[in-house]
């Protein structure tokens, strides 16, 4: 059971425009069931683990789309303010730090993977707790010049896996944990 990053980024490494749209990506092809698409990825998740930006901007979606709430596992919501929970669906908020909820997490998942869908500094917190396995990044042919980072703070990764699906180039990467880098 791993803990994972899976996100898109723009070319220069941003996962949200300085607007916190992501416009920019909605509209580029990318085949969910392709390589290191979407489908494959979420078929071994079990739980998730959001920011309340994160979750505030698909309630905003899915009201606007008249989509259901994307998500049929448990979803954990790290947030310092009250947020509307989504009828139906198993979504816990929690204001506590990563490494007091993330074997409850692992709990839920059973044998299946923790997605950390967002956003970077979230991943930066497991990352930081040595709790984040690895980070799959699809890249869109686009550049936004500023807006949210993919990840704001250093890590030591080592490549997996390289692939191109349609429009974006995905990389998969796993993270060296411990001082110097266990690269092994």
């Amino acid at each position: 059971m791993l803990t994972q990053y899976f996100t898109a980024s723009s070319v220069d490494g941003f996962i949200a425009d300085p607007e916190e749209t992501l416009s920019w990506l909605l509209t580029r092809d990318a085949d969910p069931t392709g390589p290191m698409g979407y489908d494959l990825f979420y078929a071994d998740v079990g739980a998730l683990a959001m920011g309340a930006r994160t979750y505030q901007w698909i309630l905003d979606h899915t009201a606007a789309t008249g989509e259901p709430w994307f998500y049929q596992v448990p979803t954990w919501v790290f947030t310092h303010r009250d947020l509307p929970a989504v009828d139906g669906a198993d979504v816990r908020f929690t204001r506590a730090p990563v490494t007091q909820v993330h074997e409850e997490m692992r709990a839920a998942a059973g044998d299946r993977n923790v997605w950390v869908v967002g956003g970077g500094d979230l991943a930066g917190q497991f990352a930081d707790a040595g709790l984040l396995d690895e980070i799959w990044v699809q890249y869109a042919p686009v550049t936004l010049g500023a807006g949210a980072p993919l990840l704001p703070r250093r890590l030591e990764l080592v490549l997996e896996e390289v692939a191109r699906n349609r429009e974006f180039a995905c990389a998969r990467y796993r993270v060296v944990h411990g001082e110097g880098g266990d690269k092994g």
